[in-house]
């Protein structure tokens, strides 16, 4: 019982913290927890390795979850379709393996800006011994991705972008006065 309730506890006492620095951090055009949040965690956790562990256990099994249900909605719709875009393996590793090999991936600094669900793909790449130059394209690949992706977002003009809804909306509406 008393086991129990510490475990409650610790987390709503995880997602208190995680809640806390997504909104201190909400100021940013950001999609993904990507390698600065993930290094982020060790901090949060007060340099304890058992709640940074199921900080970033909670994290990785919510994000393999939330791929599983987009795999299994998708696959209602269209079998071949959902085999396709959820063709990477991302359960190769145990969570621990994981977060060890992501913890490793993010000791680089060039790959801070990588987004998390990359990182899991890219950790399973290499732990399955992939030829390397196709890890490594992906790699890079993924980098000027994101790269393109959040300069789009800041350079984005948000109330021309509103204009250009409102005006689509009144093109597309039948007019009133007729």
């Amino acid at each position: 019982m008393n086991k129990i309730f510490f475990i409650t506890i610790s987390k709503i006492c995880i997602l208190c913290i995680i809640a806390i620095c997504s909104e201190a951090y909400s100021q940013n055009n950001k999609l993904f927890w990507d390698g600065i949040d993930w290094n982020r965690v060790e901090k949060l956790a007060d340099y304890n390795i058992k709640t940074e562990f199921i900080i970033k256990k909670s994290y990785l099994e919510g994000a393999l979850d939330g791929r599983l249900f987009g795999y299994l909605r998708t696959w209602e719709e269209d079998k071949k379709i959902a085999d396709i875009v959820f063709s990477e393996t991302v359960d190769y590793l145990t969570i621990r393996e994981l977060i060890k090999n992501i913890d490793y991936f993010y000791n680089d600094p060039l790959n801070n800006y990588i987004p998390l669900p990359s990182a899991i793909i890219i950790a399973n790449m290499y732990a399955k011994r992939l030829d390397i130059t196709n890890v490594e394209s992906y790699v890079k690949l993924t980098r000027e991705w994101i790269n393109k992706l959040t300069l789009n977002l800041d350079t984005l003009n948000y109330t021309k972008l509103l204009e250009e809804k409102m005006m689509k909306y009144y093109e597309s509406s039948p007019n009133q006065s007729e």
